[in-house]
């Protein structure tokens, strides 16, 4: 079945619905402005770019922390990319701390301070995309815009019954989502979409008696809301490999080397390893050339570290030495205490290749 044309047989007080429904039931969040306030374009920025690709649960401590730490622009600009990025850790896609960093620069040193309140000025800035874009300018300037996300897209799929696939649709699906946008309460319709696809019209068992838009809905008159939206199968991710060498010393502090800058997880702190391939798992005299502290006994440790990034899954093999001495010195090495490793800015996967370690080591 073809998906209807953007605009044809709308119900023309759709966004009233669905304001109405979120003057009662908006979700309190601590980035949200309150009813009748004005939203800090500060405080949207942060939280939409926390948001990508994790979850509010998971934000909201780390958005607290960063408002805490960096209560304005001026601040977050002045602060170090190290701290910035140690204060990161742990929400994955670090690339997005580094852009952070940038973009409050730019923002302060080349706009006084204050975010553009154009499309084309706040796309100019770093690691602000489309979708950001929209989303500033709707939630923080109160201006019509289509900001979509995986919620905006599902709601739409539904409410029209697209059931062609992802990714195939989200030109047809945006269109949709752009002909509803009111002028009035822009930033209110957006945060409301936003709610309905996290709390009603949710990927599983959509609560649709709940829902505002549920006479209109399609898909639901036909049965097939939770079908929707469909999405083209995905193809296996690739798997690569590595040995991480966990060295300490005499006093049991760990070896640390920091990552290019550019690249995957740049800038971050890291145990070192061997590269990472898909070739299978390297065995311990091959590696040798990619020891931090050669002449010294390694010991591979039984088990392996896995990892999901985005394009791929990570297999470690994780191989333990000892140094009788003190911070001796190796390529690039920085010598942590256990109890500090906390504070470094250190990827999820080093923290769960560190603890597989530590836990065997003892």
């Amino acid at each position: 079945m073809k998906a209807d044309r953007p605009g044809t047989d709308q119900p023309g007080d759709l966004p009233r619905l669905l304001l109405n429904w979120y003057d009662r039931h908006r979700r309190v969040l601590p980035w949200r402005a309150a009813p009748g306030e004005k939203a800090d374009p500060y405080r949207v920025w942060l939280s939409e770019i926390m948001l990508q690709q994790t979850t509010v649960a998971t934000v909201g401590p780390y958005f607290q922390a960063f408002l805490a730490r960096w209560p304005g622009i001026a601040d977050l600009a002045a602060a170090e990319l190290d701290d910035v990025l140690r204060a990161w850790a742990g929400l994955g896609y670090y690339a997005r701390a580094r852009n952070l960093h940038k973009c409050a620069v730019t923002v302060a040193d080349r706009h006084g301070g204050h975010f553009p309140d154009s499309e084309e000025g706040l796309l100019s800035l770093p690691g602000i995309g489309t979708y950001t874009a929209a989303a500033i300018l709707a939630i923080a300037f109160d201006k019509p815009a289509t900001a979509m996300d995986g919620n905006v897209e599902r709601v739409m799929a539904r409410l029209h019954a697209v059931r062609d696939p992802l990714p195939g649709s989200k030109p047809v699906l945006k269109a949709h989502a752009a002909a509803l946008v009111p002028e009035t309460r822009p930033g209110d319709y957006t945060q409301a979409l936003f709610d309905l696809g996290a709390s009603i019209c949710v990927p599983r068992k959509p609560r649709c008696i709940l829902c505002p838009w549920a006479d209109p809905c399609r898909a639901r008159r036909q049965g097939i809301a939770e079908e929707l939206p469909a999405k083209t199968a995905k193809a296996a991710k690739p798997v690569r490999r590595a040995l991480a060498f966990v060295l300490t010393d005499g006093r049991g502090h760990v070896a640390l080397r920091r990552r290019p800058e550019k690249g995957l997880l740049g800038g971050m702190m890291e145990v070192p390893t061997t590269p990472w391939e898909t070739a299978p798992l390297p065995s311990l005299p091959a590696a040798a050339g990619h020891v931090p502290l050669p002449g010294i006994g390694w010991q591979a440790l039984p088990g392996l570290v896995r990892h999901t990034f985005t394009h791929f899954e990570f297999e470690i093999g994780v191989v333990a030495g000892r140094t009788a001495g003190t911070e001796e010195k190796g390529p690039g090495l920085i010598w942590v205490a256990p109890d500090a490793l906390a504070d470094e800015a250190l990827p999820t996967v080093m923290m769960k290749i560190l603890r597989h370690a530590l836990t065997r080591m003892a």
